[in-house]
C-alpha cells in the first residue's frame, strides 16, 4: 500500500482526535487520559510542521505535530514531537517515515532541536527515533503517574546538523 504525507487541514480534526484517543486507550503513547476538544489541541501545538499521513483511499491513518518545549525566545528554535498512527497500520515503519518528514520540515522553519519523551515499554518509537539519530538523553524516573502506578519516561533528542551550527 502507498501512504501519502500532506499538510493538516482544519477539516482533518476529528480523525486526528480519534487518532489520539487510540493511542491514550493503547496506554503507551501518552500521559493524557481524555481527547481535548480539538480547540484545547490546536493551541497546544504549533501552527508550522503539522502533517497528515492518507492511505490510498484518502484515509487518514496517522498525524504528526510539534510543540513548544517553552515561549521563551530564547528557546524558540526547540520543539517537541508528536507522532500517532492508527493502530491498524502500526509496525510498518510508517511511525519513522512521519519523523524523517517533521524533522525535515522542522529544519526548514529554523529548528535546531527536537526532543521526544517516550514511555520505555514503547520500543518502536525508540527505534524509530534511534535510527534517525535521536539520541538518549537520559530516563526521567518516576516522571508522571497513570492510573495508579508511577511511569518513567525517557527522554530523546536529535540536534539539527543544519541549523544553528554557526
Amino acid at each position: 500500500m502507498n501512504y501519502e504525507i500532506r499538510a493538516m487541514a482544519p477539516d482533518d480534526a476529528q480523525r486526528v482526535l480519534d487518532i489520539f484517543k487510540q493511542g491514550i486507550d493503547g496506554g503507551n503513547a501518552t500521559f493524557d487520559t481524555e481527547v481535548p476538544s480539538w480547540e484545547v489541541w490546536d493551541s497546544k501545538f504549533l501552527n508550522i510542521c503539522r502533517f497528515v499521513l492518507e492511505d490510498e483511499q484518502g484515509e487518514i491513518v496517522g498525524w504528526a505535530a510539534l510543540q513548544p518545549i517553552s515561549r521563551r525566545v530564547c528557546f524558540s528554535g526547540v520543539a517537541e514531537v508528536s507522532i500517532y498512527l492508527d493502530e491498524a497500520v502500526q509496525g510498518q515503519g510508517l511511525g519513522q517515515m512521519m519523523l524523517k518528514k517533521i524533522i525535515l520540515d522542522s529544519e526548514e522553519h529554523g529548528f535546531w532541536t527536537l526532543q521526544s519523551g517516550i514511555f520505555p515499554e514503547n520500543k518502536a518509537s525508540i527505534a524509530a527515533h534511534s535510527k534517525l539519530g535521536f539520541r538518549e538523553v537520559g530516563v526521567r524516573e518516576k516522571f508522571g503517574v497513570m492510573n495508579g502506578v508511577w511511569r518513567d519516561v525517557l527522554l530523546m533528542e536529535k540536534r539539527s546538523q543544519v541549523v544553528g551550527m554557526s
